[in-house]
């Protein structure tokens, strides 16, 4: 059965260490996969994952409720995303034929299925905003509000960011096939 947030929020309040246990639980791996695919490498999206659950237990008490937690961590999941990428000073998102090693030590990608392979490749050509709205819906199935809220923006530029890269996305796979 899965956690509810305010069960977690509250477990948190009551006991802090027990509470962060739980949000770990709930959200180690889906932070962690969702760093992984802007960042590429599993090192750097190990450290974002870190830092982002760092970040969120210090700053816990700010969190307003105005936005759903879930977005809330998915916000600063994405902002240390970001933040690593600009920390080693190297293209925003590097072609996968750079880091294949990393991505075959731990299964990120299936190299044997080229289609999954084109589509990595896609992504990784994005801009920014592009490939976080498109990793979130796709991947996370997350909603335009939850989108809009994750990157600041509004449903309006979540949804055409998203619909933006899907088009890029196509003709790319459709002129390297």
């Amino acid at each position: 059965m899965p956690i509810d947030i305010n069960d977690i929020i509250n477990a948190i309040k009551a006991n802090p260490e027990q509470g962060f246990r739980e949000l770990m639980s709930r959200f180690k791996e889906p932070v962690y996969w969702h760093i992984r695919r802007l960042v590429a490498r599993h090192e750097d999206a190990q450290d974002a994952a870190q830092e982002t659950f760092v970040r969120i237990y210090r700053s816990l008490d700010q969190y307003s409720g105005e936005r759903s937690f879930s977005a809330w961590i998915y916000r600063i999941a994405t902002n240390e995303a970001l933040r690593v990428i600009e920390r080693n000073n190297r293209r925003a998102f590097q072609a996968l034929d750079e880091t294949a090693a990393d991505f075959t030590a731990d299964a990120y990608i299936d190299y044997t299925d080229v289609e999954a392979v084109k589509l990595q490749r896609a992504i990784h050509t994005l801009p920014t905003k592009q490939q976080v709205a498109f990793n979130l819906r796709y991947y996370d199935e997350m909603s335009y509000e939850g989108i809009a809220e994750v990157t600041g923006s509004t449903e309006g530029a979540a949804k055409s960011n998203y619909h933006l890269a899907k088009e890029k996305i196509v003709e790319y796979l459709r002129s390297n096939d």
